[in-house]
């Protein structure tokens, strides 16, 4: 794909022109949705995929045109829910993927401030010492489930600012609406916006905070990026403002003391409470969140920060965008940048060999990466065992990693687990990494699942090299088809012959 082509995106609405223009990549419904618990129940078969149980599938993105209890609003559902929608929006082939992000982490666009007369985010403006105001009535929030805690934004932007150093981070976080005008916070360990809560904390102040929903999905993918490849104090939209070759535009907020992403659909604006925690299912009492990336529906916490909501504003006609926890879109987010870190980390250490990696549906984009590595001399023997390692250390979240040579199809999960079975054998092509810290919501790192795992959150990490030994390569060799035009034979799936 030349990028050159490509519709301009800087913007949910451009990124939803771009699908419009591709056949079966987007699809409307008039039909009235709820959008608790329905709207993901719809979606689970038209497009889901990812851990979601079954029956799902991969399918278009989706958008319903009218929401119950909400006018002039639409929600979009799936907007990152495939591989080839991902490249299509970014302007790249979707096996190059995580190398337009490496290229992007290394030259960097900071993003700028513009006026507030410029930023589409404040057309409308909601403020929350108004009478009668009520977040549940503006932002159309579903639930995944019927059991869920409350109303989740599934994929809004949170962009703070580190009160010490005025460094400042997005991420994207488990935020259930619990009132008129409060929004619970759940963080996973090690997230920089935690760090910079915690400091304020610390001064017994209230962070200030936004939350940012639809906006460009470079901006989306590129939030996703994790320590080392972004460490703290680098914020991540001068990420995006590399894959668009222009800063992401931010605006001053009207309430608090922060910026918000110019262009988005909605903002919350509002202020992390110091000192003040609630339980994430205060109003269900289920002892369940929702659904998260592994498949399974997440522990309620006890005790999590709280965002005391100053304001929302919003694009005229606003377009909510969701995602379903467990779904493909998950996937994508979290896995392109954690494929991008790991080639990263590997070519820096061993230039040339390690061809690509693919962090797996079946991981949640988290858990499972396969590596396509290729042994050239005599030398590489062993070096692939150490590209594993270098990915565990890329992405600490990361659980299994399979290995396999330059001829097998790492994108092609038959073709990965056919080098499972023909280039493995369990007692010497398995290396076993017990007793490390991997990712709190893996239902199988607990005691009671196995009496090694000494703490909850610590893992078996495993490598499965699939590779054929540089010595017997001639021994592995895949059967070899003549070379043909197809297209002559089968135009209508192929396309017509050029000759």
């Amino acid at each position: 794909m030349d990028r050159k082509d490509m519709l301009p995106v800087n913007d949910l609405r451009s990124a939803i022109a771009v699908l419009k223009s591709k056949p079966g990549e987007l699809l409307y419904t008039d039909e009235p949705v709820d959008p608790q618990a329905e709207l993901a129940g719809v979606y689970r078969y038209v497009g889901a995929g990812g851990t979601v149980a079954r029956p799902t599938r991969l399918g278009p993105a989706m958008i319903f045109k009218h929401v119950k209890g909400y006018e002039n609003v639409q929600i979009v559902i799936g907007l990152l829910g495939s591989r080839n929608r991902v490249a299509t929006m970014l302007g790249a082939e979707p096996e190059r993927l995580a190398f337009l992000l490496t290229e992007a982490v290394a030259a960097p666009i900071a993003p700028i401030t513009i006026a507030r007369e410029n930023a589409v985010c404040q057309e409308v403006v909601h403020r929350a010492d108004e009478p009668g105001f009520d977040i549940r009535n503006i932002v159309p929030a579903p639930t995944n489930t019927e059991e869920d805690a409350g109303p989740y934004i599934t994929i809004g932007m949170a962009y703070a600012a580190d009160p010490e150093t005025g460094e400042a981070d997005v991420t994207i976080h488990r935020l259930c609406v619990q009132s008129a005008d409060e929004v619970s916070m759940y963080f996973a360990p090690g997230r920089h916006l935690d760090v910079f809560r915690q400091k304020a904390e610390a001064a017994g102040k209230p962070l200030p905070i936004t939350i940012n929903i639809g906006v460009d999905p470079a901006v989306e993918i590129g939030a996703c990026f994790e320590p080392p490849t972004t460490p703290l104090g680098c914020d991540e939209l001068s990420i995006a403002g590399s894959i668009r070759k222009r800063p992401v535009e931010l605006v001053d907020c009207l309430t608090v003391k922060a910026k918000a992403i110019a262009n988005a659909e909605f903002v919350i604006e509002g202020e992390l409470l110091p000192n003040v925690r609630v339980r994430e299912d205060q109003h269900t009492n289920t002892g369940k969140a929702m659904p998260e990336f592994p498949g399974y529906t997440g522990a309620a916490n006890p005790s999590v920060p709280l965002i005391k909501v100053k304001a929302v504003t919003h694009r005229r006609h606003p377009i909510l965008q969701t995602v379903i926890g467990p779904s493909e879109e998950h996937v994508n987010l979290a896995g392109i940048p954690t494929e991008a870190s790991i080639l990263q980390m590997v070519e820096r250490a061993m230039p040339g060999r390690l061809l690509n990696v693919y962090a797996h549906a079946a991981g949640g984009g988290k858990y499972m990466a396969v590596l396509q590595f290729k042994k050239s001399e005599p030398s590489d023997e062993g070096r692939q065992r150490q590209a594993a390692l270098l990915a565990f250390a890329a992405f600490s979240e990361l659980k299994h990693v399979i290995l396999v040579d330059e001829d097998v199809d790492l994108f092609d999960s038959n073709d990965v687990l056919w080098a499972l079975n023909t280039r493995y054998q369990g007692d010497v092509s398995t290396v076993f990494i017990p007793g490390v810290r991997c990712h709190p919501l893996d239902p199988s790192q607990v005691p009671a699942f196995s009496a090694s795992i000494r703490d909850t959150g610590i893992s078996c990490k495993v490598i499965f090299d699939c590779t054929v030994p540089y010595s017997l390569k001639r021994d592995f060799q895949r059967a070899k088809f003549k070379e043909v035009d197809v297209r002559r034979f089968a135009p209508s799936l192929f396309g017509d012959s050029k000759e």
